[in-house]
């Protein structure tokens, strides 16, 4: 291997969930999207696919993404999107109005570090 970047999208590693679910089947599946970009995804999870296969992907704050199994390794696995996505989207916080079991709570002081001691204070052992 060589240390020169042949990729033409730029990606982002990030963590976040996404709901997957291959075509002809019904049942979704919870993976881990470890990189993204506008053209494709990276995920990993306990999801049986094999390159070729065409998957619906639930993406938080894109919606509903269409691609296909590009490669498989172990338990992750790369996606080509069908169309391109603004990937930056899906790193911004949910909205609470987006969903409301999700809303914003107010940050609380009560809980704070106490202040540091003045040097003259402490003691010698």
């Amino acid at each position: 291997m060589t240390g020169i970047e042949t990729r033409s999208v730029s990606r982002d590693s990030l963590f976040l969930l996404a709901e997957v679910r291959v075509e002809q089947n019904s049942e979704t599946h919870k993976v881990r999207v470890r990189n993204l970009s506008d053209g494709g995804m990276m995920g990993e999870g306990n999801l049986r696919v094999m390159r070729g296969h065409r998957l619906a992907i639930q993406l938080r704050n894109v919606g509903l993404i269409a691609g296909t199994v590009a490669w498989v390794q172990d338990n992750r696995f790369g996606v080509a999107f069908d169309e391109e996505i603004d990937s930056q989207l899906a790193r911004r916080p949910l909205q609470a109005d987006e969903d409301p079991g999700l809303g914003l709570v107010d940050r609380s002081w009560v809980h704070r570090a106490p202040a540091p001691v003045a040097p003259s204070q402490l003691r010698k052992i």
